[in-house]
């Protein structure tokens, strides 16, 4: 049986990360993956989350099964953390989920369930597995433009390709810090977005995975409530592993605002159903430590502190990269990197540059050019911004 399966292709953002496992030299850089490093380059436990862990193990609660939602006490707290109290949060439901990434395709069945077949809008670029989830929940995709060819958002671009959306589509928007690109709408894009939704009668489908880390936390919201102020329905799915650091706890949940508690009812228990059939129930751990965090003032505020350093060491990091890059003469393409927010952004790099950044300088990025900031230690920022500018140069060299 095996016999008969063709070659599958790889993840190309794990397949990465081994050739990085498998280089020897001293020097090299893993700037692939999405998780936040400190100075030394170090993925910590956020003292928050450590400090839960160790109230929860005191308390020694039940392993008892939670049922197909999860944890009840968390999806209330993500319901008021990404929604605020009343309004939208009134006519939603949550369910965790196994990460952000078991939210997207538990929806993604929601939607095919509901509509079988729908058009579902992606950004162009978009996050790696944002398409791969869709087609595999049986739904069909389409892009809308995103960057301009300087590198920013592409407003007008986007506007356009989604006056072709319909009442029958969906549209899946990243409510901040996007990935890969790390260019955001302005706030007065996000109303425009919120008015063509009105307007065409399409449901927006909000990425929310790193709120906290590109303008804080409640400004990182805004979008995400803004829509859920404007529209009848919409689909959320959020992720815990970045803003907590929960990355291997895989924590996260799917959020369903409808127009009525009835169909809001019948969606929950839709994505009960449809988790029954995948993993039946999500792992525990990871929601008790974030309800924990988030129903204690005390270490809601030493979260959100320590949040803020993260936050605060992202943005000196690009800060110091286009610093630098300016410094070696490539002052346009270090405007552009300053202009982005998050952990991610995109490179002015061909494929071929980017192979090259690799194979000559040992610092690793993915093929399209993405560079987790997030994950640069400090000592290294010279080396990458260095790395950058002579594969530019080399490439300049050759026109």
């Amino acid at each position: 049986m095996l016999e008969l399966l063709p070659p599958p292709p790889v993840d190309p953002l794990w397949d990465l990360t081994y050739e990085f496992g498998t280089d020897e030299r001293p020097e090299r850089l893993n700037l692939v993956l999405g998780v936040y490093r400190d100075r030394t380059g170090t993925t910590p436990v956020m003292t928050a989350v450590r400090e839960a862990e160790i109230r929860l193990a005191e308390r020694s609660a039940s392993k008892e099964y939670r049922g197909l939602s999860g944890n009840a006490a968390f999806n209330r707290a993500m319901l008021a953390m990404v929604l605020g109290a009343g309004g939208p949060a009134e006519r939603a439901a949550a369910v965790q989920t196994v990460a952000g990434t078991g939210a997207l395709r538990l929806l993604a069945d929601l939607i095919c369930r509901t509509r079988p077949g729908t058009t579902v809008w992606i950004s162009d670029p978009a996050y790696v597995n944002h398409r791969p989830i869709l087609e595999a929940a049986g739904l069909t995709v389409r892009t809308y433009r995103w960057r301009d060819a300087e590198g920013g958002f592409d407003a007008a671009g986007m506007l356009g390709d989604l006056a072709g959306a319909g009442r029958d589509d969906v549209v899946l928007l990243q409510g901040c810090c996007h990935n890969p690109t790390g260019v955001d709408p302005s706030a007065e894009a996000w109303e425009a977005v919120a008015a063509l939704a009105v307007r065409n009668g399409w449901v927006p489908f909000v990425d929310l995975a790193y709120h906290g880390l590109g303008d804080g936390l409640e400004a990182d919201l805004w979008a995400t409530r803004m829509l859920a102020a404007r529209v009848p329905e919409m689909f959320i799915a959020v992720s815990c592993s970045k803003n907590f650091g929960l990355y291997s706890d895989r924590t996260g949940c799917a959020i369903v605002l409808g127009s009525s508690r009835r169909t809001v009812a019948h969606a929950e228990t839709a994505l009960q159903n449809a988790a029954r059939t995948q993993y039946s129930m999500p792992p525990e751990h990871g929601a008790a430590v974030v309800t924990a965090i988030l129903e204690d003032e005390g270490l809601r505020a030493a979260w959100q502190a320590e949040l803020d350093v993260m936050r605060a060491r992202i943005t000196a990091n690009r800060t110091e990269l286009a610093a630098r890059l300016t410094a070696l003469g490539r002052g346009a393409q270090a405007q552009t990197l300053a202009g982005q927010k998050g952990m991610f952004s995109m490179l002015p790099l061909r494929v071929d540059q980017m192979l090259l950044l690799r194979r000559q300088y040992a610092i690793y990025g993915t093929t399209a050019g993405r560079i987790n900031i997030a994950g640069i230690p400090a000592d290294r920022i010279g080396c990458l911004a260095e790395g950058i500018a002579a594969v530019m140069d080399t490439a300049d060299a050759r026109h």
